[in-house]
């Protein structure tokens, strides 16, 4: 299978978007190039599997000279990873063009610029040249600055420009570990970022030293490593709801992903940072936890309960054991598909009630089943109820944690683990103010229920999270080639 078809669907979807009259067309021809990257996701998982490659093989590989002069090309290819986060990638962008069906201001640019970040995503994810992961890496920052200071709410300049500059923070430390990692491999005047290259290479320790915490702390920004979180709060809620599902189903999934390939292509500076990556991804974990049950808005709830979820991605990663390596990428999976549900649900209320404020909601159930059942659903699987996806992952974290020796790292697990309460606390509470209970405004009789769109955008993230939950064994037999 060609993986470029993965970048050109969006960017000529893009294309045949800017060309249109009239939002139905828009809409439409959005709609139909979504469907188009799910169906080619789809079939690259079933190409994979029929490949039947070995454990960390790079299949579907392309090879094309960049610069040549300095030897950076485009390369391409995909493992099990790869692979899991191109679905994931697939089912949140066609639910977040769903779900924004009745954007009436500036459609054609809206809709453009969701198209383009789904063009970075894959691209990242495909990429097996760090120079041209870093290219797709810095796609889809500008996007996301003119997403949430156009079509945002509340401070929404202010939390646009916090996120292009702590983003932007973070691709310079990025950008200087490539440096580094580029004139340490290869012989004078022939110097390489291709991973393999690299991999090949066995890197020095102490380059490795030097050079990982750059790298790690920049993709780290982009996955609310603590105490680089600061932009997640202020940008996930003044972002438009497709722009907080992509924010926190998608572009936080970038740098976990990195940060994984990173300690994969340095174990060395990996293990002896291990326990400082350990303790940042605890303090996460508690602190986003406790700072959830502090809010008052939906939005920022969700929020910061992605700090602490995030923080399991960085823990499995921190513990470097095979079993919490793939507890990390299925939390990224499950953690995408339940905030981009969370953000899709909220969204859905606010345009109805106009209020995310919890202690103005109340009694949603009797006027909005549907989406007040998608909404229960997505917080079960925050606190990690068994069935769905955030029990497989979690678990699978904690299993993995607790194998490292040490009464330290065994600390660190029931830290992580404990927080699991505090989860509860405030997604059960915040279920029970706004789902139950008698209706709070008397106007809010007269609201309607999901629309065709809105229930197809939840079904089609419901389905992901129950399948996961359920049949978790085929995402982790993926994960594992």
């Amino acid at each position: 299978m060609n993986l470029s078809l993965l970048v050109a669907a969006p960017l000529l979807t893009a294309l045949a978007v800017l060309f249109c009259k009239g939002p139905k067309w828009i809409r439409r021809i959005s709609l139909a190039g979504v469907t188009v990257q799910l169906g080619l996701s789809i079939a690259l998982e079933v190409l994979y599997r029929q490949a039947g490659g070995a454990a960390g093989a790079l299949l579907f590989q392309d090879r094309h000279s960049w610069f040549k002069s300095l030897n950076l090309g485009y390369h391409v290819g995909v493992d099990g990873i790869s692979v899991a986060l191109i679905l994931l990638t697939a089912f949140v962008m066609i639910a977040a063009v769903l779900v924004s069906w009745g954007i009436q201001r500036m459609t054609k640019e809206f809709f453009l610029l969701l198209l383009v970040l789904s063009a970075g995503a894959y691209g990242f994810f495909i990429s097996m040249d760090l120079f041209t992961l870093f290219f797709f890496l810095e796609i889809s920052v500008i996007p996301k600055f003119l997403l949430i200071g156009i079509w945002g709410s509340g401070k929404k300049e202010y939390a646009a420009m916090k996120l292009a500059l702590m983003l932007m923070g973070g691709s310079a430390l990025v950008f200087v570990g490539l440096l580094g990692v580029y004139y340490h491999t290869g012989t004078a005047g022939w110097h390489s970022l291709d991973v393999s290259v690299i991999a090949a290479a066995h890197l020095p320790a102490a380059v490795q030293r030097v050079f990982f915490p750059f790298l790690f702390v920049g993709f780290g920004v982009f996955t609310a490593l603590f105490p680089f979180h600061t932009w997640v709060p202020d940008g996930h809620s003044s972002a438009p709801t497709a722009g907080s599902m992509f924010l926190a189903g998608i572009s936080m999934k970038l740098g976990g992903y990195g940060c994984l390939r990173m300690a994969l292509l340095m174990p060395d500076a990996a293990r002896e940072y291990s326990p400082y990556i350990i303790a940042l991804s605890v303090i996460a974990i508690v602190y986003g936890a406790f700072a959830t049950m502090m809010q008052k808005d939906l939005k920022y709830i969700n929020a910061y309960s992605s700090v602490s979820h995030c923080g399991f991605i960085l823990l499995g990663i921190g513990m470097l054991t095979e079993t919490a390596v793939r507890g990390a990428v299925l939390q990224m999976i499950s953690h995408g598909l339940m905030t981009a549900l969370f953000f899709a649900t909220i969204g859905m209320i606010y345009d109805r009630t106009h209020t995310r404020a919890v202690e103005k909601l109340g009694g949603l159930l009797k006027i909005m089943p549907f989406i007040s059942t998608v909404f229960v659903i997505a917080g079960l699987c925050s606190l990690g109820l068994p069935g769905l996806s955030g029990f497989v992952a979690e678990v699978t974290v904690f299993m993995g944690s607790w194998q490292h020796p040490g009464e330290a790292y065994h600390l660190a697990t029931i830290l992580a683990c404990a927080s699991i309460v505090i989860t509860a606390v405030y997604i059960l509470r915040a279920t029970g103010q706004v789902i139950m209970g008698p209706v709070r405004d008397p106007q809010y009789n007269t609201l309607t229920d999901a629309t065709w769109n809105e229930r197809l955008a939840g079904i089609i993230l419901v389905t992901g999270i129950l399948v996961m939950g359920v049949v978790p064994s085929w995402l982790n037999e993926l994960i594992a080639k």
